[in-house]
């Protein structure tokens, strides 16, 4: 398939220096300091079809043909909302800026699908990026890593064991492992999910259409939806069809915190203490089950940090992605 090529904004001479860094997995030699910085592109491609829809990922590199690792980004949204393009900046511009390709992916979003097809788009997109990515982008496939926010966190987590094989080393941004406890299960007080108020019937017709895989696509209001099923406490039922009171047992194999091992990748927890849309405790955890286990991993707190970290302090939140770039590094 021939990739649509939108040229999106070239690297900055501050991002430029940081591709003079060595990268232990790149078979060809990178480009010193002093040259000057390739474009990046933006290159689409379809990696599944599901019936009539088309599932994409966005590949991100300089315009070159220099072999390069990649970094696979997982869009957040609580897998109801989002899509490839919201990629984070600062992640997307750190990690090009190191030597990496980044690939972010879409994938069928709920509840017009439902929780195991979603993690099978997500395992379709790792074979696709192994099979396909050397040929179609000069990718460096043999240790890939994985960074998402929230639900992206989510599924990055997911990714350690769903995946195979697994990634080379995880970083999940404000994530969680569980999909059961009452921070989902059960009605929320936060604000931040009192916003927008319809009821059930008002809320359900949001989402009432064909499967999607962005949320562009979506004629309903996606963020609707999600406030109503946090406002209820149904989101865990809503995009599995599982009710978590009566049916725990069938969310298992979809929650990370009860499938560590110790060939679980190691993994970098990065998540504020003050977060009201996913609790903190969720990555204290999943860090307690690698402890367990004998998991390489770190967790990073930020203080006072809410979802998305806003309201931490910004040098502790700029050494975070700083050592999350080093993690990716020493495991690539």
């Amino acid at each position: 398939m021939t990739p649509a090529t939108n040229r999106r904004r070239f690297l900055t001479a501050g991002t430029a220096g940081l591709a003079a860094f060595s990268l232990r997995c790149s078979e060809t030699p990178m480009p010193d300091a002093a040259s000057e910085p390739a474009a990046v592109t933006v290159t689409t491609h379809t990696y599944k079809t599901v019936g009539d829809l088309v599932i994409k990922a966005d590949v991100h590199r300089p315009a070159d043909d220099i072999i390069r690792p990649v970094v696979v980004w997982i869009h957040g949204g609580a897998l109801i909302n989002g899509h490839r393009a919201g990629i984070s900046g600062r992640v997307n511009d750190m990690m090009l800026g190191a030597g990496y390709t980044v690939v972010s992916i879409d994938y069928r979003l709920a509840p017009e699908t439902q929780l195991p097809g979603i993690i099978e788009d997500i395992e379709d997109a790792f074979r696709w990026i192994r099979a396909e990515g050397p040929t179609l982008f000069h990718a460096n496939v043999d240790k890939l890593a994985v960074m998402g926010g929230s639900a992206g966190g989510y599924l990055t987590l997911m990714s350690g064991y769903r995946v195979e094989p697994p990634p080379a080393v995880l970083v999940a941004f404000w994530g969680y492992g569980d999909l059961i406890g009452d921070w989902y299960s059960t009605p929320s007080p936060h604000e931040r999910h009192q916003g927008i108020k319809m009821d059930s019937e008002e809320a359900f017709k949001q989402v009432s259409g064909p499967p999607i895989s962005d949320s562009r696509e979506r004629d309903g209001d996606g963020g609707a939806f999600y406030q109503h099923c946090r406002r209820q406490g149904i989101w865990p039922k809503a995009v599995s069809g599982w009710d978590p009171h009566t049916e725990p047992d069938k969310f298992v194999p979809y929650m990370p915190v009860r499938n560590i091992s110790a060939d679980y990748p190691p993994t970098m927890l990065i998540h504020g203490t003050s977060d009201t849309d996913v609790p903190y405790e969720q990555s204290v955890m999943m860090a307690e089950q690698f402890k367990q286990h004998g998991v390489e991993h770190e967790l990073v707190s930020i203080p006072n940090g809410e979802h998305g970290l806003g309201g931490g302090d910004p040098r502790l939140i700029d050494k975070a992605y700083e050592g999350a770039l080093a993690f990716v590094k020493k495991h690539t």
